[in-house]
């Protein structure tokens, strides 16, 4: 269903590079003396969250932060390898705010908004100088400059790192300024703890329903605005490079109370990662983009060679197929790119090592080269703690023999749809980082992730957050009725979880199978064929698994079998609405490849004058029949054109 009226992102006008500066003058701001009488409910605490927690504490604000992990360092946002970006370009290579901004246009095929992903740039060397000032561990250079390195996407060097850890050492930056705030009696922190669902008082945005994990009880929680930073919900296919944990909930169920949810489709696949070895393989595991820097990939140019080690195959038997098919870019072309690139190569019966329902899925990431041109002591001061994971999990050492890689489900671009200031179309709910949509168009560029969630959490929220209380009162404490139907509501999806009429299958179970689903259907290559049979095929299981998920234990208590159940019915919906919104895409762009609209040489083609918009969809109390409301995308200083990258 299409609903006629459009959205307004509310971007401000006016030459790009004063934009987010004159916003910011215009903004509201709340007293210092008053902002203690204001309660803000941060959910979920990876790096946009644990930014915005300890950046909006330190204003002075009453801050709660609840995550489910037994720590904020737990959060998955400590998994990112790479780097982050930003254009300080120390390389004198050319690099400038608006280069940035251009290939994070280019790099999302353009349908992203010109104003927040300007904003995004020029906030990038405002991250790297917070980052340092905490102590955040970056490499250096001899002479003491912070190093950088190229990333996919890019033609010059941007990417600021710490070795193969960045993750790591930001959400650590971000975890000690939130737990200084935690000391200091601003924020409350409750670990173990699960958002069930999201309170509305008069359409308000007023708190949530928490359960806890270890006990089972749940606990209401008022605030006067909330932030969801949840990150993406990747793990809908099941087999993904993301923590076993990540979700989806806390977004979802913010959707379905009147969040518009923003192109859905749009997941990206990373193209280096550690193949599947089993068909019962329940994750994957990333090897970071930064290793295309010195890697080369390539396969065997005949299928016959495909079960030949590696070092024995002949240069000339070699197919460097990324730098033969984009010589411009080589191994650097942004993710989407090489995915499919890859896929193609494996699909013509070329891919190596494990068969996968028939089909070798991997290809070769080489470092000989590079160890022969700059030894083995410098590739390891790079690499060493990636080739380490890689030797751990393969048994195979990489300095010695090709790494394999193959695509995985990676990050989410689509999330909930946020305006300028990140807030949804719930009035008073704030989206930050991962678990909204606004920066990265359909294709994010690598060591962009860490950059827009601390842009989110250090500079934007506490700016728009403090102009949205500047036009409210402080919430009273009172017995809202609006608190105890929430409740309920969540006592009575609770129960149904646990009482199907005929259990037979672990939650895991269904999970798998809807997993395979998504990645057949609306995985790397979509068909309307195959992503209509994909919505009839998820309808029934989604049946199925009220009917038949076995759920052992009771609320009462830990119980995780119960937690994963809760998690894998919102996946359940979810993914229909992933198929739905990539079935109306009637184009290809970035990760959403529509093998109906590609060029005979496989690359994407857009439809602009039809499809120049965001898609975000309205919850209409039917599952299965949302509501598409679409914002379209201006073009005021980049021209959309054909995405070259050779």
């Amino acid at each position: 269903m299409n609903e006629t009226i459009q959205l307004d992102g509310h971007s401000p006008k006016g030459p790009l590079e004063q934009r987010w500066t004159q916003h910011k003058y215009n903004l509201r701001v709340v007293s210092p003396a008053n902002r203690k009488h204001y309660r803000i409910i941060v959910v979920g605490t990876g790096l946009a969250g644990a930014s915005a927690a300890a950046s909006l504490a330190e204003m002075g604000y009453q801050v709660t932060t609840v995550c489910f992990q037994d720590s904020p360092r737990r959060a998955h946002s400590i998994a990112a390898q790479g780097g982050i970006n930003a254009a300080k370009n120390y390389h004198n290579d050319g690099d400038s705010v608006w280069r940035l901004f251009y290939d994070m246009i280019k790099g999302g095929d353009f349908r992203a908004r010109e104003s927040n992903v300007f904003r995004l740039a020029e906030l990038s060397t405002g991250i790297i100088d917070q980052a340092v000032a905490q102590g955040v561990p970056f490499a250096r250079e001899y002479s003491g400059y912070l190093a950088n390195r190229s990333f996919g996407g890019a033609q010059v060097s941007r990417t600021f790192y710490a070795r193969g850890q960045t993750g790591q050492q930001l959400l650590l930056g971000a975890y000690q300024a939130m737990s200084r705030q935690v000391a200091l009696g601003h924020i409350r922190h409750l670990s173990r703890t699960e958002m069930q669902d999201l309170i509305l008082i008069k359409g308000q945005a007023k708190g949530i329903i928490t359960r806890n994990l270890l006990t089972g009880e749940l606990v209401s929680h008022l605030a006067d605005c909330v932030l969801l930073c949840t990150g993406g919900y990747g793990n809908a296919y099941y087999l993904s490079t993301n923590a076993k944990g990540c979700n989806a909930s806390a977004i979802w169920r913010a959707h379905k109370k009147g969040a518009l949810f923003a192109n859905p489709s749009f997941t990206q696949i990373h193209p280096t990662c550690i193949p599947q070895h089993g068909e019962l393989q329940s994750k994957l595991t990333l090897m970071s983009e930064s290793l295309r820097n010195d890697g080369r990939i390539w396969a065997p140019k005949h299928a016959k060679d495909c079960d030949r080690n590696p070092n024995e195959i002949a240069e000339s038997d070699r197919d460097y197929f990324l730098e033969r098919m984009y010589p411009a870019f080589g191994n650097l072309v942004p993710r989407d790119i090489a995915s499919r690139a890859v896929k193609l190569i494996c699909d013509e019966g070329r891919g190596v090592g494990h068969e996968i329902n028939g089909q070798k899925l991997g290809v070769y990431l080489d470092f000989a080269d590079a160890i022969v041109e700059q030894g083995a002591t410098t590739i390891n001061e790079k690499y060493g703690n990636l080739f380490e994971m890689y030797h751990r999990i393969t048994s195979e050492d990489p300095t010695q023999q090709p790494m394999r890689i193959y695509p995985a489900v990676h990050y989410t671009m689509g999330g909930l749809w946020v305006d300028y200031n990140l807030m949804t179309t719930i009035d008073g709910l704030f989206a930050g980082g991962e678990a909204n949509f606004s920066d990265h168009g359909a294709n994010r560029l690598g060591a962009s992730a860490l950059m827009q969630g601390l842009a989110d959490g250090y500079f934007i929220l506490p700016a728009t957050v403090s102009d949205y209380l500047a036009r409210q009162k402080p919430l009273a404490d009172a017995d809202y009725p609006e608190v105890a139907e929430t409740r309920l509501s969540v006592q009575k999806h609770l129960s149904r979880l646990l009482s199907a009429p005929d259990p037979k299958h672990s939650p895991d179970d269904f999970h798998r199978r809807l997993g395979q689903i998504l990645w057949d259907n609306c995985g790397m290559a979509r068909n309307d064929h195959d992503l209509r049979q994909a919505i009839m095929q998820i309808q029934q299981l989604r049946e199925a698994y009220w009917q038949q998920v076995k759920i052992t234990g009771d609320n009462k208590q830990i119980n995780q079998v119960l937690e994963r159940a809760g998690r894998i019915a919102d996946f359940m919906e979810l993914a229909e609405l992933m198929c739905r919104d990539a079935l109306q895409r009637e184009e290809s762009c970035g990760c959403h490849a529509r093998v109906e609209h590609l060029t005979p040489t496989g690359e994407v083609q857009r439809h602009d004058n039809q499809f120049s918009y965001v898609s975000a969809w309205r919850y209409s109390g039917n599952v299965s029949e949302p509501i598409l409301v679409k914002e379209p995308l201006h073009f005021d200083f980049v021209s959309p054109g054909i995405r070259n990258y050779q």
